[in-house]
């Protein structure tokens, strides 16, 4: 199983590789064109991934497939009122499989035990529960993204970040995103897996995070104000000016931190911030921890190249956030009310999802919006006029 892993962890780190001495190895400004390009890339390489996912599972690499039939066979059960496990199988679940112990993969074509023990397992394909599970955990994390790009375009609006050092920033943020989610991902599996009623808070921290985006709040920033600035500044002494693309210059012999440094320092607390929304919300669609890691990584890797593409239209960009409310609403209900044992299916909640951000989407595209003067929140990457 960790064989799994560490291919998948090499592919992203060719990938981010590529993009940082190759693509974008010398600093420039993303235009609109390049950003909506790369962001249909990282949309393909998603969809190209979910079939991967299908084979995976439907050749049962690693016991994937079984395990996959066993958490069905188990909601499907649950839903007759047959179990009262609620949303996590418990014990009187059929066997599972144990992983391979080989390196390499070895698939299983046939029907593993559990299925034959149980006629609802046969009927069940593995694989395309995995897909769907995998595209509905990358829709909701990309959706939700959203609204993580709509602060880091205020961050870098206040501290005057240039446009063509904004990529910089953002490479290393999602790097270390992707350390930290990974991170919080395998400690919410071990949550979930002995503590079940931790899913029903998960749901009720979702229910409040729609709420709280309902009522807006974030039009305005002080990052001086937060703890990560105010603890950067007592470990680093700050260089006024941004000196290239450099985080750190030495000056007489004494280290200082760029502004850049210390912008990529919020960026990255605030994307902490948005995990603990984020992170939980996937867990509704699948508790598999391949399928949260890996659609997770895939959301982040869309994310730079989804900031650039929307940068000239951040002055719409408030419309989606009622559909993306809407979206942590539905997600926060659904994982509640499987106490009662009441589920959605994966590809129920996947159209569900898809419908409200297409509706905001629509909305945003007809409903005119009043532009905010630039004088007032400052231009993406721009200084602001001083007064």
């Amino acid at each position: 199983m960790y064989t799994l892993y560490l291919g998948f962890v090499a592919f992203v780190l060719v990938m981010l590789a590529l993009d940082l001495f190759v693509v974008n190895r010398k600093p420039h400004a993303i235009s609109t064109k390049a950003a909506l390009f790369w962001t249909g890339v990282c949309v393909v390489l998603a969809l190209g991934f979910s079939g991967v996912v299908y084979h995976i599972y439907e050749q049962n690499y690693y016991g994937l497939g079984d395990s996959m039939r066993a958490r069905h066979s188990e909601m499907l059960q649950s839903r007759s009122g047959t179990t009262g496990s609620g949303a996590i199988p418990s014990e009187s679940m059929p066997p599972v499989a144990p992983p391979q112990s080989s390196a390499a993969p070895t698939p299983s074509p046939s029907p593993s035990p559990a299925a034959e023990m149980d006629p609802i397992s046969q009927k069940i394909s593995p694989g395309w529960h995995a897909m769907l599970e995998f595209l509905s955990g990358w829709l909701i994390e990309y959706s939700l993204s959203l609204d993580n790009i709509f602060v880091i375009a205020l961050i870098f609006a206040h501290f005057r970040i240039p446009r063509e050092y904004q990529h910089r920033v953002l490479f290393w943020g999602i790097l270390g995103a992707l350390i930290m989610r990974g991170l919080m991902i395998g400690v919410g599996a071990v949550l979930i897996k002995e503590f079940q009623w931790i899913l029903y808070f998960f749901g009720a921290v979702l229910i409040y995070t729609a709420f709280k985006m309902l009522r807006g709040g974030e039009d305005h920033i002080e990052p001086e104000e937060g703890f990560v600035y105010r603890a950067a500044r007592k470990v680093f002494a700050l260089h006024p000016k941004i000196e290239g693309q450099k985080f750190f210059v030495r000056l007489d012999g004494k280290l200082f931190m760029t502004p850049m440094f210390l912008v990529l320092l919020i960026v990255e607390s605030t994307d902490v911030i948005f995990a603990i929304d984020s992170i939980p919300a996937i867990f509704a669609i699948t508790q598999d921890p391949f399928l949260v890691f890996t659609s997770n990584v895939f959301a982040i890797l869309g994310l730079r190249s989804m900031y650039f593409a929307l940068a000239a239209m951040m002055d719409k960009f408030r419309l989606l956030k009622f559909s993306l409310a809407f979206v942590l609403a539905f997600i926060g209900v659904k994982m509640i009310l499987t106490y009662w044992h009441i589920h959605f299916g994966t590809g129920v909640s996947l159209g569900v999802i898809a419908f409200a951000l297409a509706a905001g989407v629509v909305a945003l595209l007809l409903i005119p919006v009043k532009k905010v003067p630039e004088s007032d929140t400052g231009a993406i990457g721009e200084p602001r006029p001083e007064a």
